[in-house]
C-alpha cells in the first residue's frame, strides 16, 4: 500500500511509532493474521494470512483507516494518508513463505535506507522471539 502522492507520512519516527503500534494490535487484523510487515516512509508492505471472515478489500480497509486514525491522532492536518488502490499477490503453495517472508522486510535494505535489517526499527515478522521484535517501540 503506498501513501497518497508518494508522501513520506510515515519519516517520522513518532508517526511511525504509532503506526507500528496500530498495526501490531490484533484488533486491527480481525481473523486474518499478520505474518511480516515493513513500514517504509511512503508505503507499506506485509504478508497476511486471511481468515474466514473477511476478504481482502476488508482487511485492507481496515487497516488503512486504523494506521490513518493514528497518524490524525498526531497531525490533525492529515486529510489523506492512503493512495486509493494497493497492490496485492497471492502465493502459491509451493513458495516458500519464509523467501516472501524475507523479501518483504529486507525492503529498507533494498532501498538504502539501512544496512542490514535489524538496524531499521518498523518491522515485525511471527519468526523472532517475542523479546526482539520490532516495531513495538
Amino acid at each position: 500500500m503506498v501513501t497518497a502522492d508518494r508522501a513520506r507520512v510515515f519519516e517520522d519516527a513518532f508517526v511511525a511509532a504509532a503506526v507500528c503500534r496500530r498495526i501490531g494490535q490484533s484488533t486491527t487484523w480481525g481473523d486474518a493474521e499478520v505474518l511480516c510487515w515493513v513500514l517504509m516512509p511512503d508505503h507499506w508492505h506485509g504478508l497476511v494470512r486471511l481468515g474466514r471472515s473477511d476478504d481482502l478489500p476488508t482487511t485492507v480497509n481496515r487497516l488503512k483507516a486504523r494506521i490513518t486514525k493514528a497518524v490524525r491522532a498526531i497531525d490533525r492536518s492529515t486529510t489523506s494518508v492512503w493512495a486509493r488502490a494497493y497492490h496485492d499477490r497471492a502465493l502459491r503453495h509451493d513458495e516458500a513463505l519464509r523467501d516472501v517472508a524475507r523479501y518483504v522486510v529486507l525492503n529498507p535494505v533494498r532501498a538504502g535506507i539501512v544496512r542490514r535489517v535489524g538496524d531499521y526499527p518498523f518491522w515485525n515478522a511471527i519468526w523472532l522471539p517475542r523479546e526482539s521484535t520490532h516495531g513495538d517501540e
